[in-house]
Order: structure tokens, then sequence, then C-alpha cells
């Protein structure tokens, strides 16, 4: 008995998370696949409204922003490392939001390496306009993988805080 749920914790801990870094991944690259396939560079489709596919790209890093091409590939990689390496050094964490925060961190930033080691660029898509002609800079699943799990394990951190800050008052 003590096996089993030995083996049920190991797979909550880290076969879900494993799962759901490979389903962000994987949406992600099918979605640049067919954006890629179907779009020109600059295209859009619907050509008009608040809410259209474009096909953009960004050699740079997070927000467009320049970087030399070296940096745009290691700095992610390293940041993907280090994420492992302390869920692996400090988990399996017993909080399914660290767990479910790590698997889409580390699943869409894994999506933006693939793109930057293949192309030197990273396929972004989704347009929202905002207001007028200002539109939010472009983005994909990754990005919103990436940050929906950095937003998550803040919650995370701050539940901590709190319970800790209870504990202590």
């Amino acid at each position: 008995m003590q096996e089993a749920n030995s083996l049920r914790d190991r797979w909550l801990s880290y076969g879900i998370p494993l799962v759901v870094a490979l389903l962000v991944l994987t949406a992600d690259q099918v979605a640049k696949i067919l954006v890629r396939g179907t779009l020109a560079v600059g295209e859009s489709m619907p050509q008009e409204g608040a809410i259209r596919i474009t096909h953009v790209t960004n050699s740079g890093i997070i927000f467009g922003i320049d970087a030399p091409k070296a940096v745009s590939v290691i700095l992610p990689a390293l940041v993907i490392v280090v994420a492992l390496f302390l869920y692996f050094r400090y988990g399996p964490f017993d909080s399914w939001l660290v767990n479910l925060a790590t698997a889409l961190f580390v699943g869409g930033s894994l999506g933006n390496l693939i793109d930057r080691a293949a192309f030197g660029e990273v396929t972004d898509f989704i347009d929202i306009g905002l207001w007028s002609d200002y539109h939010w800079p472009a983005f994909n699943v990754a990005d919103a993988s990436i940050l929906v799990g950095t937003f998550l394990f803040l919650i995370f951190v701050f539940k901590l805080r709190s319970k800790r800050a209870i504990k202590q008052g």
C-alpha cells in the first residue's frame, strides 16, 4: 500500500507537470506551424478587429527587447535549467499551484527556445488591439503560458508569506 501511495505521489509531483509542460509545448509548436504555413509575415486574419491572428516574428528576448542572438538562446536555456534544477532540488512540492506554475513556465520557455534555436526568432501571432491603432505586442501560446506560470508562482509565494506572517503574528 505504501508503494502505491508513493507511486501516486510521484505521478502527481512529476508526471502531471510533465504532461502539462508537453501539452503546452505541443500546442505552442502546432499553432506556430499553422501560422507560419498560413500567413505571410505581417499578414492578419481577419484583416481588422480587436483580436486577430497576425504573423509577427521577434528576434529579441521578452517583449521584443533587442539582444544578441547568442543571448536570446543562452539566456532562456539557462532560465529553463535553473527552473528545473530548483524544482528537482527542492521539490516535489505539495502545492499543485507550484507544480502547475513550473509546468506552464517550462513548457512555454521550451516552445520559444525551440523557435530561437531553429529559426533565430520567435513566431508570435496573438494580436490584441487595445484602442485606436494601439496593439499590445503580439505574443504566442508559449508567452501566455510563461506569464500565467509566473503569475501562479507569485500567488503561491504571496500565500506562503501570508501563512508565515499569520504563524509569526
